[in-house]
């Protein structure tokens, strides 16, 4: 039996992990179209948006270049290092850290904007993460939470998402994400994002 950490099962993932076209986003199509999700789903800029689980930054990148103010949390040292490179190396600036998207070290009220991508089926308690990320969140602040239930049997459906945040707000609305371009390639799974604006 594995005694690896989460973080050293990420560290050991961190060199490969953009080669997935989601990951990534080297395709320009692959791109053009997680822009096209993401961008509308934010307020005008500049928002203070986090980026939690920001794995190599790409996301983070995206928002930073409409002007928003990032900043990115994930376990894993190796991935936020080239988060910080990938940034920087834009031109762009961005607070990213090490740690827990289970327990973020940021103030209350301090973002705009939580989002996170397949972050939430991984946490320990996602009931308990959950109520730490809308706490981050400013007054009329939105939850972005991309998700999936995988054909392998892991993650969570549209429906367990949507009804853990209306535990705690009155806004859960879900959008099926089944288009191949997003992914690169098509997909044979359930795999969707939960916006909450209140």
């Amino acid at each position: 039996m594995s005694t690896m950490t989460a973080a050293e099962f990420w560290d050991a993932e961190a060199g490969n992990f953009d080669e997935q076209p989601d990951h990534g986003l080297g395709d320009p199509t692959v791109r053009a179209a997680w822009a096209g999700l993401l961008l509308p789903l934010m307020p005008p800029s500049p928002a203070r948006v986090v980026d939690l689980g920001c794995g190599t930054g790409s996301l983070s990148l995206l928002l930073a270049e409409v002007g928003h103010r990032v900043s990115g949390l994930d376990i894993s040292p190796a991935m936020v290092a080239l988060a910080q490179e990938k940034l920087a190396g834009a031109g762009y600036e961005a607070e990213l850290l090490v740690g827990d998207a289970a327990a973020p070290p940021w103030r209350p009220g301090s973002f705009d904007v939580v989002l996170t991508r397949h972050v939430l089926w991984a946490m320990a308690d996602p009931d308990a993460a959950l109520t730490a990320w809308i706490d981050l969140l400013a007054p009329k602040g939105r939850l972005v939470l991309v998700e999936g239930r995988w054909w392998t049997g892991a993650g969570m459906t549209a429906a367990q998402v949507s009804d853990l945040v209306l535990r705690h707000r009155v806004e859960a609305e879900v959008t099926t994400l089944d288009d191949a371009v997003l992914w690169g390639e098509p997909i044979r799974d359930e795999r969707f994002v939960v916006v909450s604006c209140q």
